[in-house]
């Protein structure tokens, strides 16, 4: 459940001071307990005033030059260097109760990312004291405020990764607007400094800003400065306008958002009065709500709504909330989240079925799932229903396990109503003691006859119709699903039937800052070239179904490679086994469009299988609910990267994937190259605009964010690292647009996992 803070500005604390009936109470402790009152978990509270601002400024900005007592200022301003501290009446908390249900704001006017290289020193002396402070008072986290200077982001990372070295419990949140093209292409907001900042001329027509950076990429810049510390997360600030793009908001469910930071200003007035917020905010909000933030309502005291005072701020946001698909998803008994609590984002090693022997819970768990029995029930059913031959038909279930597959093939037998018989395979001892249990009490041997043993190497009695098994993987064929059923289509007829009779991987490119610190902290170099079972959570899938501006992308998540039984015209031995096992050999090369900046952090596995004809099992993202909705037994798998990956907005990503193999074992390689499209030289002037922001620009033609009136070809800018940035081709023949464009590669990961040195699946 998310949790819910009201901030307190400095005039509110003032206001409380002010107050006759606080008795003992502090004005802190008082707006605490007020908050509390109407629904709140926490408060959110500067931790500082306006007299530690005067001071600072007094020491550190304002010219010594204009004050008569120069060197008095001076020798101050080295004291407070030598030994940063406080007076009581410059800070708002004191008390160690205080601080136990609050949030402390670290003061939002220190420059950290300064031009003046003095004013930024000065300022990390200033949040370093300020931190210290709030870490003596026991606070577990503290918001700092936003950067403002493009130019000096890197200084901002760099002061704050100073802080995370040496405060190594405190959890440290930035304040990051959603979307704020103003603060971001217009410098620094904040300037007590002597030295004003001074704005250059408006950029020709053709030339792209200056300061080219999405608040995202601003916070992509100080994480990977900081090394993706783990006690390093966000504020989101939903302070208006948010964009008009999905995909561009889609990028911040991947990043460790703490906290939304909600002013009341982002709340509309509906038809009685009360505060709402655009349908664009309500829909971000609902999606957010999966990452369970904690959510800081500000200036709800302030009467800006006719109607419902300040509870009504708090209890719209909990509806919010409560209707959030993923939360009711969460809640609702028999879906895959909420069979999963727990297990979001949580790495899980691939089993090793032919290695290894399962554990009685692991199937038990596996066994919870009816949707997958439900669909091998109606494929079998479909399968004999459909069986030509007349007389008996003979199945086989090659991996029997503990018995869930005998049982939905027995209830397929009676609803067919056709004279069959099974054969059960297993090869683990401890599973077959629980086979011949359920063999006793619940088959016979009219029904049912268990073989124990590998179906690789295995005899049957007589060749079957129907072989069934459920061996596969979070890809498909990652626990040797097509090597065990090489051995075991020799018990099928060459007429026979295998369920499945098919299945494909397919991969999609992510980016998730947990996944990247999970496999990072195994501190293991073969932790990061090892595919993981993974309930996909906290992540964003950076390809879009466009063919790029080469044409030549696919769609969203893409086809790696299928798998179909039995095989046809195979190569085999007398004792129907295959020579070798190149034929399970695979590789795939793919390539996809990235609509938005993004960094990747790795690439999601899915699976699609075929049963019998239109039965199947799918954990594709955009098919799982029309195929087999709300089926438990199957994760995506993940395949990480050691470093991750830059990729600009309208960049083109190639990802090699190779499923290789010898005479032990199974593996996986790979690899990804990302290309910039760059105009060539018959492109001419190129115009700028921006297309994403709500708000409308200047008609002067002379700004570079001019709205363009005529509608040509609109393709985002190869130039700009920008998605609200787009470059518009003047308008010419389409041969000549194609021509236009080319392809230039700028950068590439390592190959991982080469000769399966750190992950395999052994034969």
């Amino acid at each position: 459940m998310p949790a819910f803070s009201s901030h307190y500005a400095l005039e509110d604390i003032a206001e409380l001071s002010r107050r006759k009936d606080l008795s003992d109470e502090t004005p802190v402790l008082r707006a605490t307990s007020d908050a509390r009152s109407v629904g709140y978990d926490t408060v959110c509270v500067p931790l500082t005033n306006e007299k530690w601002k005067a001071r600072w400024r007094e020491l550190c900005i304002l010219n010594p030059e204009e004050s008569p007592d120069k060197l008095s200022i001076e020798q101050r301003a080295e004291a407070w260097r030598s030994k940063p501290a406080f007076f009581r009446d410059e800070v708002t908390i004191s008390r160690l109760e205080e601080a136990e249900c609050l949030i402390p704001l670290i003061s939002d006017w220190l420059e950290l990312d300064a031009s003046d290289d003095w004013v930024r020193h000065d300022a990390e002396i200033a949040l370093q004291q300020e931190l210290a402070f709030a870490s003596y008072l026991n606070a577990q986290c503290a918001i700092l405020p936003p950067p403002s200077n493009r130019t000096q982001v890197g200084s901002y990372a760099r002061a704050i990764n100073a802080c995370l070295a040496s405060l190594p419990f405190m959890e440290l949140s930035v304040r990051i607007p959603i979307y704020d093209p103003s603060s971001v292409l217009q410098g620094p907001s904040r300037s007590p400094s002597p030295v004003e900042s001074t704005r250059s001329d408006p950029a020709p027509s053709g030339t792209p800003p200056e300061s080219n950076m999405t608040t995202w990429e601003m916070w992509d810049t100080i994480r990977t400065i900081c090394g993706y510390n783990p006690r390093l997360t966000l504020v989101l600030d939903l302070t208006p306008p948010l964009p008009l793009s999905s995909s561009v908001l889609d990028q911040w469910s991947a990043e460790p958002v703490r906290h939304l930071w909600l002013p009341a200003s982002a709340f509309i007035a509906n038809a009685k009065g009360y505060p709402v917020l655009p349908k664009g905010t309500q829909s971000f909000i609902r999606n957010i709500m999966k990452l369970q933030p904690n959510v800081i309502l500000s200036g709800t005291r302030a009467n800006k709504h006719a109607r419902g005072g300040e509870a009504a701020y708090s209890q719209y946001v909990r509806h919010l909330e409560k209707t959030s698909p993923a939360v009711k998803a969460a809640h609702t008994a028999g879906t895959v989240e909420n069979f999963a609590q727990g297990y979001q984002d949580y790495l899980q090693a691939p089993l090793q079925p032919l290695m290894d022997n399962l554990q009685s819970i692991t199937y038990q768990t596996f066994e919870q799932d009816p949707v997958k029995y439900r669909n091998y029930e109606e494929a079998i059913f479909l399968a004999l229903s459909e069986w030509p031959n007349p007389g008996k038909v003979t199945l086989c279930v090659a991996g029997a396990g503990r018995g869930p597959l005998v049982a939905r093939a027995l209830k397929a037998i009676e609803r067919s109503k056709r004279d069959a018989f099974v054969y059960a395979v297993e090869k683990n001892p401890n599973a077959y003691v629980t086979l011949q249990e359920r063999h006793r009490d619940e088959w016979g041997d009219e029904k049912v006859k268990l073989l124990y043993g590998d179906m690789r190497t295995l005899d049957v009695p007589e060749k079957v119709d129907i072989l069934i098994s459920e061996l596969l993987g979070s890809f498909g064929d990652n626990e040797l699903s097509p090597e065990c059923l090489d051995g075991a289509s020799r018990f099928l007829k060459p007429e026979g039937i295998s369920i499945p009779s098919s299945y494909t991987a397919y991969v999609a490119p992510l980016s998730s800052s947990k996944l990247y610190n999970e496999t990072r902290a195994m501190k293991d170099t073969k932790s990061m070239e090892t595919p993981y079972v993974v309930m996909l959570h906290a992540i964003n899938i950076l390809s879009d179904n466009g063919g790029g501006i080469s044409g030549t992308c696919g769609p969203r998540i893409q086809e790696c490679w299928e798998f179909e039984h039995p095989r046809k015209d195979a190569a085999l031995t007398e004792q129907g086994l295959p020579l070798t096992n190149s034929h399970n050999a695979r590789s795939a090369k793919l390539t996809f469009h990235i609509p938005n900046a993004g960094v990747l952090h790795g690439f999601a596995g899915y699976f699609e299988a075929v049963l019998y004809g239109h039965v199947g099992l799918s954990i594709h993202p955009d098919r799982m609910a029309q195929i087999s909705k709300d089926m438990l037994s199957w994760f995506p798998l993940f395949f990480p990267l050691k470093e991750p990956l830059y990729l600009p907005a309208d960049s083109e990503l190639t990802v090699s994937l190779w499923r290789l193999t010898d005479t032990r074992k199974v593996w996986y390689e790979w690899y990804a190259e990302a290309f910039l499209p760059v105009p060539s030289s018959s492109v001419h002037s190129p115009i700028w605009r921006d297309t994403l922001s709500p708000m409308s620009p200047s008609a002067d033609t002379s700004s570079f964010l001019s709205p363009v009136v005529s509608t040509p070809t609109v393709l985002t800018s190869p130039l700009l690292d920008v998605p609200q940035l787009t470059l518009e081709l003047p308008p010419q023949q389409p041969e000549r647009q194609k021509e236009g464009v080319s392809l230039v590669k700028i950068s590439q990961t390592a190959l991982h996992n080469p000769g399966g040195q750190s992950s395999w699946i052994g034969l």
